[in-house]
């Protein structure tokens, strides 16, 4: 057998998994407010408020089949201090008719009055319009800016975007061509094009002169010119159409908008038809307000046909929970075919969907509905305050789709998804020094996970009415992320759930001010029935090393559930930590009875008990009359937080081994998804040593009777999770030698094998083709090999990647890794690239035998693989990190510091990668060291008293 068959799972984790085993965040965080584009806009320098918008009269023309726009548009002005200049966003892309730009002053005596400009000026490198008056404007005054413009069309998004889409044309059966045939009723699908706006967060300046920026707030009348054959859907409904006389166009004159900022300005021209409402949607549409039409191409419109009942059901909810109706005359829903972007266009009274975020669950309705209170109706002041206002949509938008239909479309994973990934992030040494842009993003999530915190810790009740609170009297008006937190002080001192010392702003500011999470330690005296809890800062990664940590402190709700009193559904009875290291509860049960903290992830904080308590849960949990008494989420908390604080080096890694005994009887996903990343993190640690073989034994265990049963119970309409428990099970059993799925691969990868022409496609599903080149011959993967050499341009290219991927990530047999690096390096086969050689060093790092013979490979063939990449600094750079950087036992660091010694000054570039791989392979040894006897020791006492079923499993 190889030495690590199950770190190569890898290769499956990294399409489907999380760090903590979750897809659905990846389905999320791309959502309506960008904060990776927000984010840089917080530092820009802002208009000067000499002048302040009241009101645009705006007309466009946009010219569908020659990609440009025209328009015009009038900004009246107040004058709220003297100044000699105007200051307006306008984007160089905006092309300004500068000789027909005036200012007009208006009202009072002198109104109508041009004023003289001096010049006008388009800065460098900024998009901004200035005017430069000979004398001052007056103070006091009003203005009126008249400019006319044209500009681009672009296909991406931003600003003004094109896109086209093909649907079937349809036509009646002619009597020359009888009913039956097979092009009946049936012409070629025929091209339409449609142009929409996408605006968020600062695009209108690329459309027209502007006070882009989210704190000002005026009203829009627009006119836009369409073709006869399209429609334009605006944020307001239509006042009237106005003829232009060539016969082609018409102008549509739309009544006036509510005070709006520039970012939720929105129209979209098309020839997308309206999804027919049923009687029973019309006669609500006349009582109720605002009405709600679904747009789509006719060839979808079955897809949505129950889109405007949902969004009717969310709004609903929506509005009783605001305890407002939103101030709307009509909702314009639209599926957009074509549309590229990953987020909705949610302009006020406008949302423009991907058509495949329409066609199930509420959660995308149901948060695009609150951005039309939460962000257009009332705005974040700046983008300062858009992770806030992000954050509490995310949070409603969850409890409206589980109030509605309990929340399917999350599987029960909100919020473990993003509470994980949090997890994950903020432990590392450095959060974010991989991805910067996840930062506001993160940032956000946790923000949404405090709220969640807030709602179960004041009550939803004071939760709800705070929020209530703080949007009453700001109709149409900004806000800061400062005045959520004070609504919802007072009225949790009104409730009294908050002592008056106490301010929501205290508990908040001490979580989202920091990257970082707290760990929570109880440790209980069993004589005197209390227990001491402290609180430090969580970290995963080592050495836990970070600056300044001793002075990390957070308000943590401190809830507890205890045996002899097992209930979860009351948290009224909370205690905080207010900034405070240490504090002690009291009267808490027996000695022989367990007690949890923070249940079902109330708080965003892992917790560790000592060892009894723990002992006491893990023999509580394998008792199949009380494990049930539990609740998944705090299951699922209890395994995820003994294995990471294990793995963290807090807790004994026998007493995280004994919360997974219960296992053998779970069967909820929730609670079996950490168990995958349990087995994959400790997998790669102990690749090397010789407790790893145990260590397989016992994963085969436990995964076996889940795999099998689930198998055995398969039903044609069960629900997805079991398909996708299924489906993660067998991966990770194919890659520990699964014999049944193992000739099942082969069986399929044979029909490959045999067919005439195997380069004109692959008939082998992805799943198949790992365990075949890590189990099968060296014939099926010599195979393998040649496809990809002999890959076909006509191809789809991401068909040739994963077979690379697999071709070098899968196998455990050095003999196949030594022959694809020889082609690809040594031989400089004209058919690998840069990347591909890139990509294959990047695979090999996934698991011992990868990097291992890689490591030998290098070290076999230094001065010839020193001439090939000798101008290929990229490519010696990755090979020299993946070949040394993975290694975790004192065997592996005198290995590379043997050929670090031997090589001494001739790693140019890489010289820093090799020193630190050098570091961390020492810290990880320190970490074997330390684990590895207590793991084996575990093992041994497991294997010997549950019997493996290895007869069914290879090597």
């Amino acid at each position: 057998m190889g030495r690590h068959p199950l770190s190569l799972v890898m290769v499956v984790l990294a399409i489907m998994l999380l760090p903590y085993g979750y897809t659905w965040k990846e389905y999320r965080i791309r959502r309506s407010i960008d904060l990776s584009a927000a984010n840089p806009l917080i530092s820009d320098t802002k208009l000067p408020t000499d002048l302040v918008p009241s009101g645009y009269s705006l007309h466009l023309h946009p010219v569908l089949d020659r990609s440009i726009f025209s328009g015009r548009v009038n900004i009246t002005l107040l004058c709220a201090k003297a100044t000699n200049q105007i200051n307006l966003h306008a984007h160089h892309d905006l092309t300004v008719d500068e000789l027909e730009l005036e200012v007009v002053r208006i009202g009072g005596a002198e109104g109508g009055t041009k004023v003289p400009i001096r010049r006008v000026d388009r800065v460098p490198k900024k998009p901004l319009l200035v005017i430069y008056f000979h004398d001052a404007l007056t103070a006091g005054a009003a203005y009126e800016v008249r400019l006319r413009f044209v500009g681009n069309i672009w296909e991406n998004v931003e600003g003004i975007f094109e896109g086209k889409y093909k649907q079937q044309q349809q036509q009646s059966t002619g009597p020359s061509e009888p009913a039956g045939t097979e092009s009946e009723g049936v012409t070629e699908p025929e091209e339409h094009s449609f142009i929409g706006t996408y605006f968020r967060p600062h695009h209108a300046r690329r459309v027209f002169p502007c006070f882009d920026e989210p704190s000002y707030k005026v009203p829009f009348n627009v006119s836009i010119v369409r073709p006869r054959t399209h429609h334009v859907l605006f944020n307001t409904a239509l006042e009237r159409t106005v003829d232009t006389g060539d016969g082609k166009h018409v102008i549509d004159v739309f009544k006036q908008t509510a005070p709006m900022s520039t970012f939720t300005f929105g129209f979209l021209v098309s020839d997308l038809q309206q999804v027919t409402p049923s009687l029973s949607d019309e006669k609500e549409d006349e009582r109720l307000k605002p009405t709600i039409r679904v747009w789509a191409r006719r060839d979808f419109q079955k897809n949505v046909a129950d889109v405007q009942q949902r969004v009717k059901l969310a709004l609903r909810k929506l509005q009783e929970y605001w305890g407002v109706p939103l101030p709307l005359e009509k909702l314009d829903v639209v599926a957009l075919p074509g549309f590229s972007y990953v987020k909705p266009a949610d302009n006020w009274g406008l949302i423009v969907f991907k058509e495949s975020e329409l066609m199930r669950g509420y959660y995308n309705l149901a948060q695009e509905l609150v951005y039309q209170w939460l962000g257009s109706w009332i705005t974040p002041h700046w983008w300062s305050d858009a992770h806030v206002n992000k954050a509490i949509a995310g949070f409603l938008s969850a409890d409206t789709a589980i109030k509605i239909d309990g929340g399917d479309e999350f599987e029960g994973k909100y919020p473990m998804t993003i509470l994980y990934s949090i997890y994950y992030e903020f432990s590392k040494r450095y959060p974010h020094s991989r991805i910067t842009a996840m930062k506001q993003e993160t940032t956000c999530s946790k923000t949404e996970l405090v709220l969640r915190m807030l709602n179960y810790t004041l009550g939803e009740a004071t939760f709800r009415r705070g929020l209530q609170r703080f949007i009453q009297h700001r109709e149409y008006k900004t806000f800061y992320g400062e005045d959520v937190w004070e609504a919802l002080t007072k009225q949790a001192h009104l409730d009294q759930r908050l002592c008056e010392s106490v301010t929501v702003n205290d508990v908040v500011n001490s979580w989202i001010t920091k990257d970082r999470i707290p760990m929570v330690r109880v440790v209980r005296s069993y004589a005197n029935r209390t227990a001491t809890v402290t609180q430090r800062l969580y970290l995963r990664e080592r050495p836990h090393d970070v600056p300044e940590q001793d002075k990390m402190l957070w308000w943590i709700p401190l809830v507890v559930v205890r045996q002899d009193r097992l209930s979860f559904g009351n948290v009224s009875t909370i205690r905080w930590m207010k900034q405070v290291r240490e504090v002690t509860l009291d009267e808490l049960p027996g000695p022989d009875e367990f007690i949890i903290v923070n249940p079902e992830e109330i708080g965003p904080f892992p917790v560790n008990y000592d060892e009894r308590n723990w002992n006491l849960l893990a023999t509580f949990l394998q008792k199949e009359e009380s494990r049930t008494l539990i609740p998944v989420y705090t299951r699922a908390k209890l395994l995820h937080d003994a294995w990471n604080l294990a793995y963290a080096g807090d807790l004994s890694f026998g007493t995280a081994f004994n919360m997974t005994l219960f296992m053998k009887y779970e069967r909820n996903h929730l609670v079996w998804n950490p168990v995958f990343t349990l087995i994959d993190h400790i997998g790669r640690h102990i690749d090397m040593s010789a407790v790893h073989k145990k260590f397989e034994m016992y994963v085969r265990t436990l995964l076996t009777p889940l795999y099998e049963e689930l198998v055995g119970n398969q039903q044609e309409s069960e629900e997805m999770w079991k398909a996708n428990l299924r489906s993660l099970a067998k991966n990770f059993l194919c890659r520990a030698g699964y014999k049944p799925c193992i000739e099942e691969a082969q069986r399929a990868f044979k029909k490959w094998m045999d067919s005439p022409d195997p380069d004109a496609g692959n008939p082998v599903a992805n799943q198949f083709i790992c365990p075949v080149f890590k189990w099968g011959t060296r014939e099926e993967w010599e195979f393998g090999l040649q496809r990809v050499i002999n890959f076909p341009e006509s191809r789809v290219k991401s068909e040739r990647t994963y077979l690379l991927k697999t071709l070098a990530g899968c196998p455990s047999q050095p003999f196949k890794i030594d022959r694809l690096l020889n082609i690809m390096v040594l031989e400089d086969n004209g058919n690998f690239t840069d990347n591909d050689i890139s990509l294959i060093f990047k695979m090999l790092s996934g698991g011992s035998s990868g990097y291992s013979t890689l490591f030998n490979f290098l070290k076999n063939n230094w001065d010839a693989i020193k001439l090939r990449f000798k101008d290929r600094e990229s490519l010696w750079d990755n090979m020299i990190n993946s070949a040394t950087g993975l290694f975790t036992t004192q065997e592996g660091y005198d290995m590379v510091s043997q050929l670090y010694v031997q090589h001494q000054g001739e790693f140019g570039t890489a010289e820093h990668i090799i020193e630190k791989s050098l570091k961390n392979i020492k810290e990880e040894t320190k970490w074997s060291d330390e684990n590895l006897p207590v793991i084996e020791q575990w093992l041994d006492h497991f294997l010997a008293s549950n019997g493996v079923a290895d007869q069914k499993f290879l090597g």
